[in-house]
């Protein structure tokens, strides 16, 4: 039976962010394909962690820079090591490779760190996106992983398109494997029975934080003027002071923390606004809305590697005024809405249904179990990059786990 190891840093939270649905997805393929599973994280519990035992997986805590890691490993013996982002492959990559090194490593990279991080300077810099540094330390580091790794899945296309481009990343080195709907039916919902806008994401991500405050000072003001009747409806998991502290009735700006069921909000609101101003990767709230018959409001980088050339889901806008004046329309009139709903019905039919991927993913597992030594000869950087960081980081991690004796 092939084994598979699952490292990360955090415990699966399907109901906190669009991270967790999206491994809570390849557990359940990896399990579809009979492999036998044990997840490996360096964090604590928490109240919100999805029931892997229920799945039959196996749990396990480990420590950063503990040498009781190998034994663990030379113990569960996988064939396959999955490292949740890049930050845990730097950590653990260079033990797995050392005590099984014929062991597939992939990298499951959820968003290109480095590039929304470099627009998020961007931002800061107020510079534009056509200039974006990416010689940046993030970079460098989270490159140096994808190469190390026999394959990293990518949720986006434009991402894969920029590694492939700027990053000179070999294309076999990547899987374009998006979040994907499982099982999809499109059910006209009912215009009238929706009311009041949502905005929805997890609080610990900055691109969140942001659009929240775009939202509160630059968007909501204009919209309530112009839809006096109408409440913004603000869902989150993780919020802080800084975030409850918007709360405000008066002005319908309502605050209330995390969802018990995503579903539920989005389905109940009539529309969703999301100006993301930075990110990467693709949006879950937005592929959820398109699921669940929700037009929405975002800009070029909320929709970005989402629907093609196809229509959005409603509309996108990068200037205030023209989102505000969209978010009306939409909310106003019936026959747009309803346009918008089939919009994202289409893509989702076109681009995200999981049946577009999983036979082809396991195409690739299985070439990679046939011939990993081949395909591993031919990413020479790849290469060069792990017998550098065995000595480097491996150095470093076993200079801290002595200090820290």
């Amino acid at each position: 039976m092939n084994k598979l190891l699952i490292i990360s840093s955090v415990w699966v939270e399907p109901t906190s962010s669009a991270a967790g649905s999206r491994m809570l997805q390849l557990i359940r393929y990896f399990l579809f394909q009979n492999y036998s599973i044990e997840y490996a994280s360096t964090a604590t519990d928490s109240e919100f962690c999805f029931d892997l035992a229920g799945l039959g997986i196996t749990t396990q805590f480990i420590q950063l820079n503990d040498s009781s890691f190998d034994d663990y490993l030379q113990k569960m013996n996988p064939n396959l090591v999955l490292f949740d982002r890049f930050m845990v492959e730097e950590q653990f990559g260079w033990r797995v490779s050392n005590v099984l090194p014929n062991a597939i490593k992939i990298l499951d990279t959820e968003d290109l760190h480095c590039l929304r991080k470099a627009r998020q300077e961007a931002i800061k810099k107020n510079t534009s996106f056509e200039t974006l540094d990416f010689n940046s330390d993030i970079a460098k580091r989270e490159i140096a992983s994808i190469f190390r790794c026999d394959l990293s899945l990518m949720v986006s296309d434009y991402e894969m398109h920029l590694l492939e481009t700027v990053f000179q990343v070999p294309k076999a080195i990547l899987f374009y494997l998006p979040i994907c709907i499982e099982k999809f039916n499109a059910e006209q919902p009912d215009f009238q029975t929706k009311k009041d806008f949502v905005f929805i994401g997890n609080f610990y991500h900055e691109p969140n934080w942001d659009s929240v405050l775009v939202l509160k000072s630059d968007i909501w003001p204009m919209l309530k003027e112009l839809l006096p009747d109408a409440k913004l409806n603000i869902y989150g998991a993780y919020p802080t002071q800084k975030v409850l502290q918007l709360h405000n009735p008066k002005d319908g700006f309502l605050i209330h923390g995390r969802a018990e069921s995503a579903e539920e909000v989005i389905r109940s609101s009539r529309v969703l606004l999301a100006p993301i101003r930075f990110g990467a990767g693709i949006k879950g709230k937005l592929l959820e809305c398109m699921e669940y018959g929700t037009p929405s409001v975002t800009t070029l980088i909320g929709a970005e590697a989402m629907y093609d050339n196809l229509p959005w889901n409603g509309f996108v806008e990068n200037d205030y005024s023209d989102f505000i004046s969209k978010a009306v329309l939409l909310y106003s009139n019936q026959e747009v809405w309803e346009q918008a709903v089939e919009n994202g019905y289409k893509i989702i039919q076109q681009k995200f249904l999981f049946s577009f991927y999983k036979s082809k993913f396991l195409d690739v597992l299985i070439e990679l179990q046939t011939n990993l030594e081949t395909h591993r000869l031919a990413n020479f950087i790849g290469q060069m990059l792990q017998f550098h960081t065995l000595r480097s980081t491996e150095f470093m991690s076993r200079w801290i786990e002595e200090k820290n004796k």
